[in-house]
């Protein structure tokens, strides 16, 4: 018989391994019953348990449910059947012993001590029997599907059948309870680094964000370009209860740079080693994963695996790798078996602080370089050498929750239905282009996250109590004070959106240049303008800040054109900033913000994306901005604008060719037959025969493209889609008192095109030309009481609407 025993007097010991010790007269059927009954319990009940000790070293198991408020202690005598203890060091700087117990003296004082506490005993049995109290023990239909039958299976690659049918048979009668509260927060670390990685880790985040019905808390490990990108991201996403915190990685780069890494990763790829140490030190655990993971399942389901071990949890290698079978003297780093894959951790930050987690791994480490130089494989190299010393510090996790997707694992052997899978890793550098005969369904549920609409990931946790953001709270109050019966509340409303914005999508380098005299052409443009870029870069060879108005899977779309062109892979100084695409107006001033704001260079050159400028003009302007004095003084440089209405033409390549082609009427001032008024003010008679700049004034509904400081005033965003969008930028440029200054051997050619989905509208939508002119009124309005008389000439001129 089992007795139940429960005293103050027992204190607990952790990191101690059960044997049995066994006299003549134990059969094995009882030995076979003890473990039935120990695993019976301990999966029903979602227990914890670890080897205890009372002051005479009398020794008993303590099963623990932190959820429930008490403990128990199982004294283990069965008859003359005895659990005894063998330790297993805590660190290789410490080393634990017990004594083994035995004796018939020692077995009599532990029954009468039982006798004397045996009614304590039976209230605890009976609340063993009885169901949790606590609401959140009421367990979602899909968690139980998901849990039977994987007691334990869920321990290695689901190779030992034996080990299935035992789990078959122990957990198709036990109700499971769930261990994650509806509103826990879940952690989630995440080293991240550079422009690749940082778009990579948006496929990772909308998967978790996809399935989540948790609050959530991101903790991002990454260099400055990193943290830019993704703290813009995050907060243009706007996302309920989801929390997100940077740490710069390159004030831990000096923890880790001793260690000489051969993996792609660099030295990034060695950051969760010292992840004890830059998290903050109240967390007590966190799920770490690498940028190339997807999720098909709840990541509450993952973090609900803690309570089953004491300190970090892992999926086994699915290669070979370890075991030095792959090539002709192939000589890995030590490893437990198979290794593990560090992909997905589950780390117990707690624990492996008082196991002083940052010596273990840098003594394993110093020892292993030693004789093997590098890491191949990063911190898994590390990881593996140092629970080969601590096989305590492992939880093996079930293989489903990093299926390793590379040429040689054995993940095909973990699973038998690809629907059963809930962690995806590709981990190959092959990515999508591995070998497995489930890949085209692996690849099918990486793209459908990949070009998710991320805008329908706003979903609010109802139920939850979520920390305040002010800017969403400041966002909703200011929509709730427009008027949804206004016939221009859709304009009205677009102002305010908050469009979601991944800056710098492709790699981006730049170097400033010692004369302070460098310019970045500025443009926007959505998908169906796309066929323009390659023009543009081979007629400015200067940086260029580029806003994309897409869709998700307009944004993969544009990447395979960017990849696959060799004028686009060959320029480093392009920046291309996706905005994407939300309501039914194309936000033209909003696209150019994030252009203007993300130039690097003290001057910019707003154009459009229709036009090509002159091969030469970005080197002339860099020379205008030393003869025109443009550090010192307001100026706008006016560059003459021309179109054509052939879609092949034999670009001028000087200004004599142009007027040649001008003449013939190959080329045409730009807008002359539709919109005069819009680059009247050129002087397009003066400029054919200027040989140096001259001003002009400002006049009603001038818009011409000019080059400007960085610290110009931006666009009004009240201008969406179609009219007026530039006009009013360039009466504000005037209202700060800016000379336009017109070059006389500049120039740049609008190339035809389809009309605009927003030019359509504008032609045959009476109350899309009503709305327009009731906006310009209220800039107008504006306008005058920011700059007060010197404004008034724009009330007053003529020829506005």
């Amino acid at each position: 018989m089992f007795l139940l025993y429960h005293s103050r007097l027992i204190r607990c010991v952790h990191g101690y391994e059960p044997w049995i010790g066994i006299n003549n007269s134990c059969s094995s059927s009882l030995i076979h019953l003890t473990h039935l009954f120990l695993d019976k319990l301990l999966t029903c009940f979602n227990l914890d348990l670890f080897l205890c000790s009372d002051v005479s070293y009398q020794w008993f198991l303590c099963i623990e449910n932190p959820h429930w408020g008490w403990s128990v202690w199982v004294f283990l005598l069965v008859f003359n059947f005895i659990y005894i203890v063998k330790p297993l060091p805590l660190s290789p700087l410490e080393a634990l012993s017990s004594t083994p117990v035995g004796g018939a003296g020692e077995r009599q004082a532990l029954e009468l001590r039982v006798r004397v506490v045996e009614e304590e005993n039976r209230a605890l049995r009976r609340e063993l029997s009885r169901p949790p109290r606590s609401p959140s023990a009421q367990l979602p239909s899909n968690n139980h599907r998901g849990n039977q039958s994987r007691t334990h299976s869920e321990e290695g690659t689901g190779d030992n059948e034996s080990q299935k049918a035992v789990t078959v048979g122990n957990s198709s009668d036990c109700v499971r309870h769930p261990v994650v509260d509806k509103c826990e927060t879940i952690h989630v670390a995440i080293v991240c680094a550079g422009y690749n990685a940082s778009r990579d880790v948006v496929t990772l985040v909308k998967s978790v964000l996809f399935h989540r019905r948790n609050p959530l808390h991101f903790h991002f490990i990454t260099d400055s370009i990193a943290q830019q990108i993704l703290s813009s991201l995050f907060h243009t996403w706007m996302v309920p209860a989801v929390r997100v915190d940077f740490y710069d990685a390159d004030e831990l780069k000096s923890e880790v740079s001793w260690i000489p890494n051969k993996h792609y990763s660099g030295i990034y790829g060695l950051m969760k080693l010292v992840l004890t140490k830059t998290l903050p030190s109240d967390l007590q655990r966190v799920i770490v994963l690498d940028t190339d993971i997807t999720f098909a399942t709840d990541i509450a389901e993952l973090w609900a695996v803690f309570h089953k071990f004491k300190v970090l949890g892992l999926v086994e290698n699915q290669s070979d790798w370890y075991l030095g079978n792959l090539w002709k003297n192939h000589r890995p780093w030590p490893a437990l078996g198979r290794g593990f894959n560090t992909g997905v951790i589950l780390l117990l930050l707690d624990r492996l602080r008082k196991l002083r987690w940052e010596q273990m791994w840098r003594l394993t480490a110093e020892r292993e370089l030693m004789s093997m130089l590098s890491t191949s494989l990063a911190d898994q190299d590390i990881f593996n050498a140092v629970i080969k010393q601590n096989p305590f510090l492992v939880h093996q996790l079930p293989c489903f929750w990093n299926v390793q997707l590379s040429d040689h694992t054995r993940s095909e052997k973990c699973y038998k239905d690809v629907s059963d899978l809930k962690v995806i890793h590709w981990n190959s550098p092959k990515k999508l282009r591995v070998k497995n005969k489930h890949v085209e369904f692996f690849r099918n549920l990486y793209l459908t996250f990949l070009e998710y609409d991320g805008n329908l990931l706003r979903r609010e946790l109802f139920g939850c109590p979520s920390e305040a953001d002010h800017n969403s709270e400041n966002l909703q109050k200011t929509l709730s004070e427009l008027d949804e019966d206004d016939p221009c509340y859709e304009f009205r409303r677009e102002r305010f959106t908050v469009h979601r914005t991944h800056l710098y999508f492709l790699h981006y380098e730049y170097k400033p240049s010692s004369d302070n005299t460098d310019v970045t052409l500025v443009a926007q443009l959505s998908m169906d303008r796309l066929q323009m870029l390659e023009a543009i870069c081979k007629h400015w060879e200067g940086p260029i800040s580029l806003a994309l108005y897409l869709s998700d899977a307009e944004a993969q779309q544009f990447l395979r054109y960017a990849q696959g062109s060799e004028v686009l892979m060959s320029r480093g100084n392009v920046g291309y900033h996706i905005v994407y695409k939300e309501g039914q107006f194309y936000p033209v001033n909003l696209l150019r913000n994030v252009a203007m704001r993300h130039v690097n260079t003290p001057y910019m050159f707003l154009s459009d994306i229709d036009f090509l400028p002159m091969y030469s003009l970005y080197e002339y302007l860099r020379k205008s901005v030393v003869q025109l004095d443009m550090a010192n003084t307001k100026k706008a440089l006016v560059v003459p604008a021309f179109e054509t209405l052939r879609y092949r033409l034999s670009y001028p390549k000087s200004k004599a060719e142009l007027l040649s082609q001008l003449d013939m009427g190959t080329l045409f001032t730009f807008r002359y037959h539709v919109w005069t008024k819009g680059h009247a003010p050129t002087n397009f008679a003066k400029w054919r025969t200027a040989t140096t700049p001259y001003r002009v004034q400002w006049e009603a509904d001038f818009e011409p493209y000019v080059m400007v400081r960085r610290d110009s005033p931006e666009y009004d965003r009240r201008f969406v889609g179609f009219g007026w969008n530039k006009v009013a930028h360039i009466m504000e440029l005037d209202a700060q008192e800016y000379e336009f200054v017109v070059l006389p051997n500049a120039f740049m050619i609008h190339m035809p095109h389809a009309p605009s989905f927003d030019i359509t509208k504008f032609r045959s939508n009476k109350q899309y030309r009503v709305c327009l002119k009731t906006l310009k009124e209220e800039f107008q309005q504006n306008m005058s009481r920011r700059y007060g008389f010197a404004a008034l000439k724009y009330m007053t001129a003529e020829n506005n609407s």
